[in-house]
């Protein structure tokens, strides 16, 4: 992968298109490889060995340029990276995800290669991924990063919370009833999605109340 990571950023899944892309130009560059033999030892023509450096370099050249395009999924985004030569590379934040989904054709089912739809909040809409090696698992990947980034986002809401909950009382900083009851909606909301646990909870409660 070319794009950079960032702080705390960690790779969870890479993926290819279906290897089925490589299989004609494979056939291709042997058949070119086949008929090179066959012109240079019948016709003892020296140049036949052309058509086989040809179809090698040809082969390499796909082979290549689906191993750089890839699709990866981190604990923050998703970034779609292709072009061999030149480098383009289009990324969806996880929390921007709004939906996604796959389908498989006949031969897709057979292979195990499908479509990919990743319905984002930006204006463009959706993003498709086409002939997606193991679609379900590019998915099952992204869905599951969703879920661990929330609960990251609500653990590091709580611990701002504390912190700001421990300023305030270091200062002897006093708040209103509107605040107290607006500050308590929220660790209450926190414990509910999973980001406090109750004792953790009942503790801020008690140091947000002065007790």
């Amino acid at each position: 992968m070319r794009t950079p990571l960032q702080k705390g950023e960690k790779i969870l899944l890479i993926t290819y298109s279906s290897w089925t892309s490589l299989v004609l130009p494979a056939l291709t560059a042997l058949l070119g490889v086949a008929a090179a033999v066959f012109i240079v030892f019948h016709f003892q023509f020296v140049w036949g060995w052309l058509i086989a450096l040809i179809g090698i370099v040809s082969w390499l050249i796909r082979y290549y340029t689906w191993k750089v395009n890839i699709w990866v999924v981190t604990n923050f985004r998703v970034i779609d990276e292709t072009g061999l030569l030149r480098h383009y590379a289009k990324e969806s934040p996880l929390d921007k995800i709004n939906n996604i989904s796959y389908d498989q054709s006949v031969a897709g089912r057979l292979f195990n290669f499908g479509h990919v739809e990743i319905q984002t909040a930006a204006e463009v809409g959706a993003t498709d991924y086409y002939n997606v090696n193991h679609p379900k698992r590019l998915k099952d990947t992204i869905t599951a990063a969703q879920a661990d980034y929330k609960n990251w986002q609500y653990s590091n809401q709580a611990m701002q919370m504390a912190a700001a909950l421990d300023s305030r009382q270091g200062g002897a900083q006093k708040m209103d009833a509107p605040q107290v009851a607006a500050e308590l909606e929220k660790l209450f909301e926190l414990k509910m999605k999973g980001a406090l646990t109750e004792e953790e909870y009942l503790r801020a409660k008690a140091r947000l109340l002065g007790h």
